[in-house]
């Protein structure tokens, strides 16, 4: 590899997360170290790929998905913790969310009604960075739906890896256990970021 490869990142403090077995936990990091390597090989073999051939044009549509994969995973076990989710004191979201959305209860339901949509994907919470609105996104497919420009400021995986050994079908039982697992903190950060 060369120095400008990417490195998996290390989300073992979530073990132990109320909600999230061990053994989900364990399979979801071993797939976002997945999409690091994957990344990776991408990323070298572009290096040596002839632009206009079918190969460059391939593996440069995969490496978005790769790519995706790989910084959602991190956006998403960025945001978790395995304490009870608690409040940030002074929180800017959650004043920007009451503004925008009616009231924060008004905007969980919507946020939640995202992450519970049929398909495969993700929810996110995002803040167009031109006029700060916020909005609840559903990405598809780690490389469709994404609001360009827009930051990510709360990220919930909603393919079926991220619940299905704990829960089977049963996603709304997975979206209440990941409401009780965020980390308002890093939220708050990133929206004040």
């Amino acid at each position: 590899m060369t120095a400008l490869s990417y490195e998996a990142k290390s989300f073992d403090h979530l073990l132990g997360t109320k909600g999230f077995s061990d053994a989900l936990l364990k399979n979801h990091f071993t797939l976002y170290q997945g999409y690091v390597t994957n990344t990776n090989k991408l990323a070298e073999a572009l290096k040596n790929a002839q632009a206009g051939t079918p190969e460059y044009t391939e593996l440069k549509r995969r490496f978005g998905w790769e790519y995706n994969g790989m910084r959602l995973h991190e956006l998403y076990f960025g945001n978790m913790t395995s304490a009870q989710a608690q409040a940030p004191e002074k929180p800017l979201l959650f004043a920007a969310i009451e503004e925008q959305f009616g009231s924060f209860d008004a905007w969980a339901a919507d946020f939640k009604a995202t992450g519970a949509m049929r398909g495969i994907g993700w929810a996110i919470l995002v803040r167009d960075e031109e006029t700060k609105r916020l909005f609840n996104v559903w990405v598809n497919e780690h490389d469709a739906g994404h609001l360009a420009g827009a930051r990510p400021i709360l990220v919930m995986d909603v393919f079926e890896h991220a619940f299905m050994l704990d829960y089977g079908l049963k996603r709304a039982e997975y979206i209440d256990a990941f409401w009780n697992a965020i980390n308002w903190d890093v939220a708050e950060e990133r929206f004040r970021a």
